[in-house]
């Protein structure tokens, strides 16, 4: 397996936006590629949107209404198009089904359906040799670069109810250890007991197992610790620890590069007092900490019996004043009667207030972590979206390969799989051959040394390791196609440490892998394994990832790990390794051992990250490059400001105010029936019959209950039946307006940067351009 935590994944700054767009009467800059979008425009540029075809006629393309998309690869949708021929009075309306293979790019928030085909048309007012003609124009005259649609919008169609979240067989949730504390701390985890490395002309040893700068003081037998710019002190490992008087005058000879860079900045060290000096914890196993400032501040939870704990970092509730505890870490929930423990799984057992935590709350990441809602559906469906890359046979080059001494392989339970062992890389023996998953490429050799090639062919044996073993994570790294020039490969985001279990997304297996340790030379070789537990792991709802908590637990990013020994070299890195789901080298750049990401706002967004393009082409790519605004020929973006809802988007300028009724907002649908429908402003149906709009009457109760009640296709077929059309639209119509706004809350979620923990990260209303609607709307179910 890759040895370590998941990556630092934020929402990146887009080169610029799909769709560009101006208020109604007012010119437009082309967007740059340097330019940050605005969090009141829609990241996929909003709907609907106006195109002119070759010949002169003008198209409205009105917001697809998502019916199904299975695996999140391939999508069906619905939209409702105007059709008007340059010079005619009045456009025709009809329908198109739309079918399209997918991909998605979870940071910017997007999904292409760059590859669609119309399955369906129906314009009642044109004779069907035209309609064919139409559905031409329409293939023509939308850019594929365009052929995108806010991932928000898709979430907000898809019927929950019907998704089965799959769990991963054997993800556990013991419960860690968890410290408590209501003044000052620090958590200090080692991965296993402490290993000791002696420093080059020094008699200070430090600890390579944590990612704290810990230090023994060999002639003296004391412990040192750097916290902050701050120093303590111990006779003993686990204490107890003090403030420091007198660093030794060894810390002043520490080599003069950049390993010790962190440390010898805070040399010689703020004094501190014994009320100053933080509780130093010390755990020879990832552990948790829950840090308050002070005694626990309760808030009450809006339309609950909760109370949230808001003096602390963790995802801390209780159920009323004395009832029990409840604390959120790596996706799980834990429950205790009291904050010092003894704690409990509890996410099965959770009370049903947690499903009721608004989603303007500050902390409602929380219910991601909740069976049954509708985020923790989200949060699966986003751990199961496949990253896909096309590596070049001949481009791609492999990574170095070395072992302490000779290659060690040991044997994996329960297959005829062995993993090596005394090696940083993934490297598997299944029979005669040598298999390496490094950054989700696979690679083949006969030998355990290399030569390495990209191969096409895995072993079935390799995707029967178990979850108990640390190679489980390769098992979800796929080969999809190859031909003699390119393989493409599928990765899941539980590679990247995001599994499934109990309903939700969590964070790990839940197993403590213990490390490779090797005393046979000067330095001791230390090869760790990710970790579960120990940096306080929290859900970004808007990402789809993991991010590490606070800085409580360790200055370098992660806990446990710290310092990796190169063999060629001789030497330790510590600065440039780190660990955990938000690892960071020293302080500035994230880096991610597992991918060996480390390169700006786009850090971590992909498993294939860190691999060249020239090498890698990514599945998530055209995410750069999805944009109106023509920058070569400088063409600008004109909008038709409609009656609510959203506005028209025209790329070539030609577009216009419609007649007949037909407006560029938001409220026109494709009804499964292959009409057009408009809703009102007082919520009735209009259907569009022979050039006019008709009211169409209201479901009987039984036909209600059952478009409600029934399954996918029961509902389908109320919906598409001539007395009940109105069920499906109603479900189309709230899920449009809830799509608008969690599209409008991602973008405030971006602009905001780094990770976030609400669902709702602003109130602050903004108006036009379709980016947040007027009124609410509920989740479909």
């Amino acid at each position: 397996m890759v040895k370590n935590a998941a990556s630092l994944i934020t929402i990146a700054s887009l080169l610029a936006s799909p769709l560009s767009m101006v208020i109604a009467g007012q010119s437009a800059t082309p967007s740059r590629a340097t330019a940050s979008p605005r969090a009141d425009q829609p990241v996929d540029g909003g709907w609907p949107r106006a195109y002119s075809t070759a010949a002169g006629a003008n198209l409205l393309l009105y917001q697809p209404q998502v019916s199904s998309w299975s695996g999140q690869t391939r999508m069906t949708m619905y939209s409702a198009v105007s059709y008007q021929v340059k010079g005619a009075k009045a456009p025709s309306l009809g329908t198109i089904k739309v079918e399209s293979a997918t991909s998605v790019a979870v940071p910017e928030r997007l999904v292409n359906f760059s590859e669609f085909t119309i399955a369906e048309a129906n314009f009642p007012t044109l004779p069907k040799d035209q309609v064919k003609g139409v559905v031409a124009d329409i293939l023509a005259a939308v850019p594929r670069e365009q052929r995108v649609i806010a991932l928000d919008r898709v979430l907000a169609n898809i019927d929950s109810s019907q998704i089965v979240p799959r769990n991963i067989p054997g993800v556990k949730a013991d419960p860690p250890v968890v410290f408590f504390s209501t003044r000052p701390a620090a958590l200090v985890n080692f991965d296993s007991d402490p290993i000791w490395s002696p420093i080059e002309a020094n008699d200070l040893k430090f600890a390579v197992n944590t990612n704290w700068d810990v230090f023994e003081h060999t002639p003296t037998k004391t412990y040192y610790l750097r916290v902050n710019a701050s120093w303590m002190t111990a006779p003993a490992i686990k204490g107890p620890w003090t403030p420091v008087a007198k660093l030794p005058p060894s810390f002043g000879k520490l080599p003069a590069d950049d390993n010790w860079k962190e440390v010898k900045a805070a040399l010689p060290g703020k004094t501190l007092t014994a009320a100053q000096a933080p509780t130093v914890f010390i755990s020879m196993t990832p552990a948790e900490m829950i840090l308050m400032t002070g005694e626990p501040a309760y808030t009450p939870v809006t339309g609950t019996n909760l109370l949230w704990v808001n003096n602390t970092e963790s995802d801390v509730f209780r159920a009323g004043p004395t009832g029990l505890v409840y604390f959120l870490v790596a996706g799980r929930w834990f429950s205790a009667p009291r904050f010092g423990g003894p704690w409990t799984f509890a996410t099965l057992a959770l009370p049903d207030d947690f499903k009721r935590i608004p989603l303007e709350h500050p902390r409602s990441r929380v219910l991601a972590s909740v069976p049954g809602t509708s985020q923790a559906v989200d949060a699966v469906l986003l751990a199961q979206i496949p990253q896909t890359a096309s590596v070049n046979r001949k481009a791609i080059m492999a990574p170095d390969v070395s072992y302490q001494g000779a290659p060690q392989f040991v044997p994996i339970e329960k297959t005829t799989v062995s993993r090596a062992v005394n090696t940083d890389k993934d490297i598997l023996k299944v029979g005669d051959l040598y298999y390496m998953c490094f950054q989700a490429v696979w690679f083949m050799s006969k030998s355990p040394t290399g030569p390495w090639e990209v191969t096409s062919s895995v072993p079935k044996q390799i995707y029967e390791i178990p979850v108990s073993s640390p190679s489980y994570n390769v098992t979800y790294v796929t080969v999809e196609s190859s031909n003699d020039d390119t393989v493409t490969y599928v990765a899941a985001a539980a590679y990247m440490g995001v599994m499934i279990g109990y309903g939700c997304a969590v964070w790990g297996t839940g197993y403590y892998y213990p490390p490779y340790v090797y005393y046979g030379g000067r330095y001791p070789v230390y090869y760790g394994h990710y970790p579960t537990y120990g940096y306080g792991a929290s859900y970004n709802p808007w990402t789809g990832a993991y991010s590490r908590g606070a800085a409580v637990y360790g200055p370098y990013g992660g806990a446990g790990m710290g310092a990796r020994y190169n063999p060629r070299s001789g030497t330790y890195s510590r600065g440039a390794v780190a660990y955990g789901p938000y690892g960071a080298a020293g302080r500035a750049t994230a880096y991610n051992p597992r991918t060996g990401t480390a390169a700006g706002t786009r850090q971590g967004a992909n498993a294939y990250g860190s691999w060249g393009t020239s090498a890698v082409a990514r599945g998530d790519q055209w995410a750069t490059t999805s944009r109106v605004t023509n920058n070569v020929t400088g063409n600008t973006t004109r909008v038709t400001q409609g009656s609510g809802g959203g506005t028209a988007v025209s790329r070539s300028g030609q577009g216009g105010r419609s007649t007949v009724g037909v407006s560029g907002s938001g409220d026109m649908y494709a009804g499964h029936d292959g009409n057009v429908y408009k809703k009102n402003e007082g919520g009735s149906w209009q259907k569009y019959d022979n050039g006019g709009w008709n009211n169409v009457e209201k479901p009987t109760p039984s036909q209600r209950d059952a478009a409600q009640s029934g399954g996918a296709q029961a509902r389908d077929r109320a919906a598409t039946s001539s007395a009940s059309p109105t069920s499906q639209l109603d479900r189309d119509s709230a899920a449009r307006t809830q799509g608008t706004q969690r599209t409008y809350d991602a973008g405030r979620a971006r602009t905001q940067g780094g990770s976030s923990s609400s669902y709702r990260p602003s109130t602050t209303r903004s108006s036009g351009g379709g980016a947040r609607p007027r009124s609410g709307g509920g989740r479909r179910r």
